[in-house]
């Protein structure tokens, strides 16, 4: 039951800093292109890498774990608006730009988990 109130109070904070980080990416660029969502997803990708070379080695609380890795990455990253919003592209006839949505989000978050998993390794 603690680990279920943990994911669950870990993905209200990811979820509220996702819409936080989509205003203000909507805000800081140009809107025509889902910038906030892709900060977000980044954003998230680099957390996520860090809390699973941190608590890989170094955390054995269940309950933090489930809190950060499954909640508050869970309700941060948005694959479900990334693949609306590249949708949306599609139907509005932007294909290129849905395309370009794909391609960066999915290359850039690969790449940027897989740098900071060796990166928290260190730590």
């Amino acid at each position: 039951m603690k680990v279920l109130l943990a994911i669950f109070i870990g993905g209200g904070l990811g979820s509220i800093s996702r819409f936080g980080v989509s205003i203000l990416g909507s805000k800081l660029f140009d809107a025509k292109f889902p910038v906030g969502t892709l900060l977000a997803n980044l954003l998230s990708c680099i957390v996520l890498g860090l809390l699973v070379g941190v608590f890989q080695d170094k955390v054995n609380s269940e309950e933090l774990r489930a809190m950060l890795i499954l909640g508050f990455c869970g309700g941060f990253s948005t694959f479900s608006t990334f693949s609306l919003e590249t949708l949306n592209l599609m139907k509005g006839g932007q294909y290129w730009m849905a395309a370009l949505n794909v391609i960066i989000s999915v290359l850039a978050c690969l790449f940027i988990l897989y740098l900071f998993v060796q990166k928290s390794k260190v730590i």
